[in-house]
């Protein structure tokens, strides 16, 4: 008898033990195929509940739920729900849950995570190249931008990702940075001199606050309104949108539209992701992704056009430099060309030739 129940309690350790290790491709998790046991039930954006889909992706985003960006990332989903069935699915993680964006774009690198979208910045640090769209006054005015990016320049820059284990998909809006601070209005470049002003935690950035006459202050993005509101730092430079949505109009109400920087983001998948995926399913993914950046530009246009109105009413002051002072804010940083592009300058000719 004794021996009977030492049996009965070993099969059931062991029907324990061996429930516990079921494979990941009978659970459906992210990135992995789903099995034919059981079942998995994941929302599909627009589609209701799947059962079993084929795929699970995550897609990281660190701005909020209802900005240009987000709304993008989350109509993208929605499409490739639709041209699959929900046979693919992608589930959206916004508000920076995943982390910021240089360690996510670290764990895409080996799969840990298999959607993202990034501002070139950080993405530059895997993607040198990618420091020439960053160079300070290098467009006239956003239409100059989309043909450079929408044409043959911007098909090159998607072919260098060679060796970087990221896959480029399309490009999204984000702008124009312009300067804001809480001390004078600036109209002139002397007007830079001695004004403490945040950047992102970039080389390029530091340096052209530098050529400009100010002073730099790298620190996080959400340190800035605080920073602002005790004096730390003077002043910051960003779009309408992020302007207006940090509420940085409140403690800096000087804005002014220099347009110093129109930096383009990027939709980019794992490529440890990517080569699981047949040729079919790659085709879809990046149809949607240019779908989705049409979407996410429509937007865009729109946001800037509410947070510029939204500001204006607070009482802010706007400027706009004239020309000629305007032209002394580029011939102040064209040193940077050559210093940060010295390989590229064939490349930043050809952009800067565009459209003429």
């Amino acid at each position: 008898m004794r021996r009977e129940l030492q049996g009965v309690f070993l099969c059931v350790v062991m029907a324990v033990v061996l429930s516990g290790c079921k494979g990941p491709d009978q659970t459906g998790v992210k990135g992995s195929p789903a099995g034919n046991e059981g079942t998995s039930a994941v929302e599909a954006p627009g589609k209701g509940v799947r059962e079993n889909p084929e795929y699970v992706f995550t897609y990281a985003e660190n701005q909020a739920e209802d900005y240009p960006t987000t709304q993008g990332a989350y109509k993208f989903a929605e499409l490739i729900s639709q041209k699959t069935n929900g046979r693919i699915i992608i589930n959206i993680q916004a508000g920076g849950v995943l982390g910021d964006e240089k360690s996510v774009c670290e764990q895409l690198q080996f799969g840990g995570i298999d959607f993202m979208r990034i501002s070139l910045s950080p993405l530059a640090e895997f993607v040198p190249k990618l420091n020439v769209l960053q160079l300070p006054y290098l467009y006239r005015d956003a239409d100059h931008m989309w043909q450079v990016l929408d044409g043959p320049i911007g098909k090159d820059f998607m072919n260098s990702f060679e060796g970087s284990n990221l896959v480029p998909l399309s490009w999204y809006d984000a702008g124009a940075r312009n300067f804001y601070n809480s001390v004078h209005p600036i109209r002139t470049l002397d007007d830079m001199k001695g004004l403490k002003i945040r950047v992102q935690e970039s080389e390029m950035m530091i340096g052209m606050v530098e050529a400009l006459g100010a002073s730099p202050a790298p620190m996080s993005y959400a340190e800035v309104y605080s920073a602002l509101q005790t004096g730390a730092i003077d002043g910051a430079e960003n779009n309408w949108p992020s302007y207006e949505s940090t509420s940085h109009f409140e403690v800096a109400k000087y804005y002014t539209l220099d347009e110093h920087n129109r930096v383009p983001e990027l939709q980019l998948c794992s490529q440890p992701t990517w080569d699981k995926l047949s040729e079919e399913d790659q085709n879809i993914i990046k149809e949607c992704a240019l779908e989705s950046a049409e979407y996410e530009r429509k937007l865009w246009s729109e946001r800037e056009k509410e947070s510029e109105k939204k500001v204006r009413q607070a009482g802010c002051q706007i400027i706009e430099l004239p020309p000629g002072e305007k032209q002394k804010f580029q011939d102040a940083v064209k040193p940077m060309y050559e210093k940060y592009c010295s390989d590229y300058m064939d490349i930043v000719d050809a952009i800067i030739e565009t459209g003429r």
